[in-house]
């Protein structure tokens, strides 16, 4: 059996879902919001050493739908928990807003780095047990 957590954020329009399942040989997370959650972006990292030679990295891949933004959040979290982990990471992510202002993307998206770092604190990764 898999390990997983679940993370919420915000209300209404501004509610964000990430959902991380240790699979045992990586992790997949999801991470979906706004007003029609969707796949808009897919985000594959694969830990690596660093290239300064101090700690670990990770090679990021990311395809991502056509007038879609969600890289922004799929790539991030996928390098950040592949190099936390040192195994690798597939991130689905999909949040939107019609007609989202500069100042609601900020939320958004700091609502999604705030719950990749739950993930990292958790502990749910290969490398945590």
């Amino acid at each position: 059996m898999f390990k997983r957590i679940s993370y919420t954020s915000g209300k209404g329009r501004y509610r964000l879902y990430c959902r991380a399942f240790n699979t045992g040989d990586g992790l997949i997370v999801h991470l979906l919001g706004g007003t029609e959650p969707h796949v808009g972006s897919v985000a594959l990292a694969l830990p690596r050493s660093s290239l300064t030679g101090q700690g670990r990295s990770a090679t990021t891949s990311v395809l991502t739908v056509l007038n879609h933004k969600d890289d922004e959040l799929a790539r991030p979290a996928a390098t950040q928990l592949a190099a936390a982990f040192n195994c690798p990471v597939a991130v689905i992510a999909g949040v939107h807003i019609d007609n989202a202002t500069p100042e609601e993307i900020t939320l958004l998206a700091a609502r999604a780095r705030r719950a990749i770092s739950s993930i990292i604190k958790i502990g749910i990764g290969r490398n945590q047990g």
